[in-house]
């Protein structure tokens, strides 16, 4: 049984790691191109899916804390959406308070 469970995990690792390989743009992959990233994880299997992991993903973005805010915003250009814009929470709740009058 133990067996079991633990194959499972490793072709849930294998697929997880074959699907990100996949779905990463070319430009964020490391050390190797794209292609042979991923005839590296389908012919290696697991050890390719932990070398993947290791040392072909993109570096994750580090999230800092906004200044002047107090919201998290992720670095780079991920959009935000109107219900972090402060001015946007001001100006919306003047109108609210306009239509109680």
């Amino acid at each position: 049984m133990p067996s079991v469970i633990i194959g499972l995990a490793l072709l849930a690792l294998w697929l997880y790691c074959l699907f990100d390989v996949i779905t990463t743009p070319e430009e964020d992959v490391r050390n190797l191109p794209k292609f042979m990233w991923v005839l590296i994880v389908i012919f290696l299997a697991d050890v390719g899916a932990l070398t993947w992991l290791l040392v072909g993903r993109p570096r994750a973005r580090h999230t800092m804390y906004a200044a002047g805010g107090d919201r998290w915003a992720r670095t780079g250009d991920a959009p935000r959406g109107p219900d972090d814009d402060p001015e946007f929470l001001r100006s919306l709740e003047r109108r609210l308070r306009r239509d109680e009058d």
